[in-house]
């Protein structure tokens, strides 16, 4: 996993930067009842879509929380007062505290999503909704021809796998109440970045260094390909 203490400095630009936030940030005010008063972004990394959720909805007051402390330092510039230090799997909040959380970008990177789910459901009051990321290895597969050289080395049962996290969610009160996609502006991946995270394991490692070279030596190896669509899911608190 990432470094995302060192990462904080450069890490919106190799993420899409704002066009990507803007998209993110629609999307899950999209899945957020109109009425809803405070929200609760959870990995809020540099605040970059955490600012764009607090000013895309008159009257709704936003909280960042972020386990890096590098991160937390940029988006406390973004949104002062507002940021907290914290681990998503212990919150610093009573129960009910809040009428909507987001997750954006965080479950794939864990080897277990509960913990998270559970503490998302603890804080959110009765009809409050939880608004995640989910598949998002799957967004990455786009028809491309790195596609078709990977398929028989992908092995998905990722920690924010649709079924799982709905699964979770069910386990501690929350139900399905939406849908939403968004385009991953900047992020389609190259050959040779991909390559690279073949060889470094990060990435469909049982292809090792044959499966790298033949991506590599794919036509444009700098070229992206095409941006992947996020989906997220929204699960009201009974």
């Amino acid at each position: 996993m990432l470094d995302y203490d060192k990462e904080a400095d450069g890490y919106d630009a190799t993420r899409g930067g704002e066009p990507r936030a803007a998209a993110a940030a629609d999307a899950v005010l999209a899945l957020v009842p109109d009425d809803a008063r405070s929200l609760l972004d959870l990995a809020c990394g540099t605040g970059i879509v955490t600012r764009r959720l607090a000013t895309g909805r008159p009257g709704l007051r936003v909280t960042g929380t972020d386990a890096a402390y590098g991160m937390t330092r940029r988006a406390a510039v973004r949104l002062p007062g507002a940021v907290v230090l914290a681990d998503c799997r212990r919150l610093p909040f009573p129960g009910g505290s809040f009428d909507a959380v987001s997750v954006i970008w965080l479950l794939h990177l864990l080897d277990d999503a509960g913990p998270v789910v559970a503490e998302a459901a603890r804080v959110l009051r009765p009809g409050g909704v939880l608004v995640t990321t989910v598949d998002k290895a799957v967004a990455h597969h786009v028809g491309s021809d790195m596609d078709a050289l990977v398929a028989p080395y992908r092995t998905e049962r990722a920690a924010d796998g649709a079924e799982r996290v709905t699964a979770y969610a069910a386990g501690h009160g929350l139900a399905p109440s939406g849908t939403a996609r968004f385009r991953g502006h900047g992020q389609g991946r190259t050959p040779r970045r991909v390559a690279h995270s073949v060889r470094t394991g990060e990435l469909y490692a049982s292809g090792g260094l044959q499966l790298a070279d033949r991506i590599e030596t794919l036509p444009d190896p700098d070229v992206p390909r095409q941006d992947p669509e996020f989906t997220l899911r929204a699960y009201r608190k009974a």
